[in-house]
């Protein structure tokens, strides 16, 4: 329990800008240089405007989701708070993050339920948030309801329909 409160207070605290620390630094891949890594709270308006990351842009204009998923995120933007790990390095992360983005959107879903936090390719962000949340793949959607999980996707779920798995637990 303490924890979760411990990771609410943390959240709270750098959505509002009160840590004086950087909440993201921007590196090269060291096994690829032409790749940009995101390390620390991120938002996707940097993700989406940043010539480095091409693949957004591309990967959002493909998906389209289908009403019973759009229709759980609506009912769910205002008891519902998004954490999401994911690795701009990573293929899985930007296949499915952009489309996750596209969804929030067309749902209504407000940004501020949605803290994204990028990771190298060890998963580490800044601090020890991605072990605080015991994040080992890429992408990873918490859902969080009252400062607790109510459940995770991790990747492209159990199922291969990640949109799907997320929808599952808005409306559970």
């Amino acid at each position: 329990m303490e924890k979760y409160i411990f990771i609410l207070f943390f959240l709270i605290l750098v959505k509002t800008g009160l840590l004086a620390q950087a909440q993201y630094e921007a590196s090269q891949d060291l096994k690829y240089p032409e790749v940009k890594v995101a390390k620390g709270l991120i938002n996707k308006y940097q993700i989406q405007n940043d010539t480095a990351y091409k693949w957004f842009g591309v990967n959002e204009l493909l998906y389209k989701a289908d009403t019973a998923t759009l229709n759980a995120f609506e009912r769910g933007r205002k008891k519902y708070q998004f954490v999401v790990f994911g690795g701009t390095w990573c293929e899985d992360t930007q296949f499915i993050l952009p489309k996750f983005f596209k969804l929030q959107e067309q749902s209504g879903f407000p940004d501020e339920g949605v803290t994204l936090f990028g990771v190298d390719r060890a998963k580490n962000a800044l601090g020890n948030i991605a072990k605080a949340f015991n994040i080992t793949n890429v992408p990873t959607f918490i859902i969080m309801k009252e400062g607790k999980e109510i459940g995770r996707v991790v990747e492209y779920g159990k199922t291969g329909k990640w949109d799907k798995e997320i929808a599952a637990l808005l409306n559970e």
